[in-house]
C-alpha cells in the first residue's frame, strides 16, 4: 500500500490507488463544529465519517437519559462502525467533542461500494476492531482504576487523537464523559497538576509532561494503542 500524503486520516490515507479512484469521487469534505451529531441512539444511520482533524465521542445512552463515554476517535479512525458490518443502524450517540473537519459517504454509497473495495473494507474492520478492544479496556479501567489514573488515560488519548498540548474542555464535560461527579473530576486535575502533568484553566487544559502522565496512568493506557500499531504498522 502507499501512504497518500494528501490524507490526514489514517485510513484514508492507507486505501490504495487503485481503490481510491472509486472512493475518492463519493468524499464529501465536511466542517465538523464541537457538538455536532454524526449519529443518534437507535436512529438510521446517513454518512460514514472520516476526521481529519477534532475529537469525537461515542456515547452509551440509558433509557433514562444517562450517558457515558463508551471510546473517542479522531484522526485514525471513522465513525459510525456499525456500516462496517453491514448495519445501518446506531446504538450510541456519536457527536464531535472537539471542533475539526474531515470527510463523509452517504451511507448508500458506502454499502455499494464496499464489494469492489476489499482493501477499504479491511481497512475498516481492523479499525472497528481496535475500537473494540479500546471500549473493552475503557470498561475495565473503570472497574479497577481509581478517577486520577482514568482521568489521565482520557487526556492522553485526547492528545493522541487532537496532537497538540493545549485543548478546551469543560468540568462539567469531563465529568460526563467519566460518569464520575463534577467535584472528583475537580479533585483529579489538582493531583495531575500539583504532579505537574497538566496545567489546568478554565474551560482549558494542557498537557505538560506526556512521560510523566503515561507513568502515572500506568496500565490503565497503552494496550489498545499497542493494538493499533500492530494492525496499521508504520510504512
Amino acid at each position: 500500500m502507499m501512504q497518500l500524503s494528501s490524507y490526514k486520516n489514517k485510513l484514508l490515507a492507507r486505501i490504495p490507488v487503485a481503490e481510491l479512484a472509486a472512493v475518492e469521487p463519493l468524499l464529501e469534505a465536511v466542517d465538523l463544529p464541537k457538538g455536532f451529531t454524526i449519529a443518534l441512539p437507535k436512529a438510521a444511520i446517513e454518512h460514514i465519517y472520516f476526521l481529519e482533524q477534532g475529537l469525537g465521542s461515542i456515547v452509551s445512552v440509558s433509557p433514562e437519559g444517562q450517558k457515558a463515554e463508551a471510546g473517542m476517535f479522531g484522526y485514525e479512525g471513522f465513525s459510525p462502525t456499525p456500516p462496517a458490518i453491514g448495519s445501518s443502524v446506531s446504538f450510541h450517540e456519536v457527536m464531535m467533542q472537539a471542533a475539526g473537519n474531515g470527510y463523509r459517504i452517504r451511507l448508500e454509497e458506502f454499502l455499494a461500494l464496499m464489494p469492489n473495495c476489499q482493501a477499504f473494507w479491511d481497512l475498516l474492520h481492523r479499525y472497528a476492531h481496535n475500537l473494540a478492544t479500546q471500549v473493552s479496556y475503557t470498561a475495565l479501567t473503570n472497574a479497577i482504576h481509581q478517577i486520577d489514573e482514568r482521568l489521565g488515560r482520557w487526556l492522553l488519548m485526547c492528545h493522541d487523537r487532537l496532537r497538540q498540548d493545549q485543548f478546551l474542555i469543560t468540568h462539567e464535560y469531563m465529568a460526563l464523559m467519566l460518569a464520575v461527579r463534577r467535584p472528583s473530576v475537580t479533585t483529579s486535575l489538582h493531583v495531575l497538576e500539583g504532579n505537574q502533568f497538566i496545567r489546568s484553566e478554565r474551560g482549558r487544559v494542557t498537557i505538560r509532561n506526556r512521560k510523566a502522565l503515561e507513568e502515572f496512568a500506568q496500565d490503565s493506557y497503552g494496550r489498545p494503542e499497542a493494538e493499533y500499531a500492530l494492525l496499521f504498522p508504520t510504512q
